[in-house]
C-alpha cells in the first residue's frame, strides 16, 4: 500500500540536526530562567549582532540588536522611537502584511499607503517621493517616518529610498520581517535606516516560536529600546513611571530556540534560494505562469522567503467555474481557526477567479498555495486612508500567489508541486 502524500506547507519551522535548540532550552529550565530576558536573551541578541554587522563588501557595522516578543512589537517600538504620536502620519508600503501598517495606528498616528514598482513589488520611490511632498502641502508637515518592505524576502530599492529619505530628514524603519539575510550590495536589510525590524514566527527564515526583533543605529537607541519593552521603569527603589511601557521583551525559552536556529540560517537562506533556482528551471515552459524573479542587478540578494508567480488571467484552472462559490470555514494560511465569520465569498478586490481554483486545486493534491498579501490601501480597516498608487500591488494581487520554499520542501516536492501545476491547467 502506497505511503500517504503528506501536505508542502508554505514555509514549516526546522529545527537543527544537532538538537542545539533543545540544548538551550534545557539550559533555560535547568537554570529555572523561564522569564522575559536571560542569559539566552543576551546570547542571542550578539549571535544577531553578529551576523546583521557582517558586511560582505569590506567594512563592518556596529548595530545593536534588541529581541522582542514579536515582529509587531519591533515595528511599534521603531515608530515609537522615531517619535511618531498622535496626529502624526507615517508612510507605509500598502503591498504588505498587515503588521507593517497597524502598529501606525497603535500610536494615534494615520498610516500614509504608498504603491510598489513592478520589479521588485516594493515601495515605489517616485511615488514616496510624491507622497511626502503632497502631505507636506496638504498637513504643513513631513511625515515621521517611511516603512519599506521586504516582500517575501526581496530587497526593495534601498539606495532610491534613502536618498529620498535623507533628502527630507525622515527616518527610515526598514520591514524585514520577511527578508531576514537578504542583502543589498552584500548588506543585510535592516541595517539601512534608523531601525529595522526582524521576525522569527513559526514560518519565518528562522524561529523562536514566536519573537522578532529590532535592528538599532546604536547602543543609545539600543537602550531606549530595551526601557519601553520592559514597561519604561526609571531608576528608583520603586516602580516610577515618566512613560508608557509595554511588555515586549523576548521569553529567555524562545532566545534558547533563536540560539539553536541561528546555526542552521545560512543553509535555510541557501535552501531557499536553491528551491527559487528549481522552480525557475521547471516554470520555464509552463505557460501563462510567471515566476517571480529579483532584478538582474546583482546588488540585489533576495532570501526568497516564499516563491511567488502569477498567472495569466485567460488561463483557465479545473474547477474554476467553482471559485467563490462557498465562503470559507477556515483560515488560509496563518493561525488556522482565528477568523471572522463573513456573509459574502467576495470582495470588491480579489484575486482572480483562476487564483483561487488554484488555491483550491492545490489544496486538494495537499499543497498549501496561498494568494500573495491584499494591499493595505484596499482593507476596509484603512477605507479612509491616504493612498499614492499606480495600480501595481492590486493587479499583482489579482495574479499573485505563493508556493512552498522552506527547509522542509524536497526537491521531488518542487517536481510535484510543478507537476500539479500543469495537470491544473486546463487544455
Amino acid at each position: 500500500m502506497a505511503e500517504e502524500r503528506k501536505t508542502i506547507y508554505l514555509c514549516l519551522a526546522h529545527m537543527s540536526e544537532e538538537g542545539f535548540e533543545q540544548k538551550y532550552v534545557k539550559e533555560a529550565f535547568d537554570t529555572n530562567w523561564v522569564v522575559p530576558m536571560g542569559p539566552n536573551v543576551n546570547a542571542f541578541e550578539d549571535e544577531l549582532g553578529k551576523f546583521v554587522n557582517n558586511h560582505v563588501s569590506g567594512g563592518k557595522l556596529d548595530r545593536k540588536v534588541v529581541c522582542l516578543s514579536a515582529g509587531t512589537a519591533a515595528v511599534h517600538l521603531a515608530l515609537l522611537a522615531c517619535g511618531v504620536g498622535q496626529g502624526d502620519e507615517v508612510i507605509v508600503q500598502s503591498f504588505t502584511f498587515c503588521a507593517s501598517s497597524h502598529p501606525i495606528t497603535y500610536l494615534g498616528a494615520t498610516p500614509i499607503f504608498v504603491d510598489s514598482e513592478s520589479e521588485t513589488w516594493n515601495m515605489d520611490p517616485e511615488l514616496l517621493e510624491k507622497a511626502i511632498i503632497d502631505r507636506k502641502e496638504k498637513t504643513g508637515k513631513y511625515p515621521k517616518a517611511i516603512v519599506p518592505v521586504a516582500l517575501y524576502g526581496m530587497p526593495y530599492q534601498i539606495d532610491r529610498i534613502m536618498a529620498i529619505a535623507d533628502k527630507y530628514g525622515i527616518p527610515v524603519v526598514e520591514d524585514a520581517a520577511e527578508g531576514m539575510g537578504s542583502r543589498f550590495n552584500g548588506q543585510v536589510l535592516g541595517t539601512f535606516g534608523k531601525f529595522g525590524v526582524l521576525s522569527f514566527n513559526g514560518n519565518k527564515m528562522i524561529t523562536t516560536s514566536g519573537g522578532g526583533a529590532l535592528i538599532c543605529n546604536n547602543a543609545e537607541d539600543a537602550n531606549t529600546i530595551m526601557w519601553y519593552a520592559t514597561q519604561a521603569r526609571d531608576a528608583y527603589p520603586y516602580y516610577e513611571h515618566t512613560a508608557i511601557g509595554y511588555n515586549y521583551r523576548m521569553s529567555n525559552v524562545c532566545a534558547g530556540i533563536g540560539r539553536g536556529q541561528m546555526t542552521v540560517l545560512n543553509d535555510h537562506i541557501a535552501h531557499h534560494k536553491h528551491v527559487q533556482e528549481l522552480y525557475k528551471n521547471l516554470l520555464k515552459d509552463v505557460k501563462g505562469i510567471t515566476l517571480h524573479e529579483q532584478p538582474a542587478d546583482p546588488r540585489y540578494d533576495s532570501n526568497f522567503w516564499l516563491c511567488a508567480a502569477t498567472i495569466d488571467p485567460e488561463v483557465r484552472i479545473k474547477g474554476q467555474e467553482n471559485a467563490y462559490k462557498e465562503v470559507i470555514k477556515t483560515a488560509v494560511g496563518g493561525a488556522a481557526g482565528v477568523i471572522k465569520a463573513v456573509d459574502s465569498a467576495t470582495t470588491d478586490c480579489q484575486p482572480n477567479e483562476n487564483v483561487e481554483a488554484l488555491r483550491v486545486f492545490m489544496l486538494q493534491k495537499k499543497v498549501e498555495c496561498r494568494p500573495v498579501w491584499k494591499p493595505m490601501h484596499k482593507q476596509p480597516v484603512y477605507k479612509d486612508a491616504p493612498a499614492y498608487v499606480n495600480g501595481v500591488s492590486e493587479s499583482i494581487f489579482k495574479v499573485g500567489f505563493c508556493l512552498p520554499a522552506g527547509p522542509y520542501v524536497t526537491d521531488d516536492d518542487v517536481r510535484y508541486i510543478v507537476e500539479c501545476i500543469k495537470e491544473a491547467i486546463v487544455g
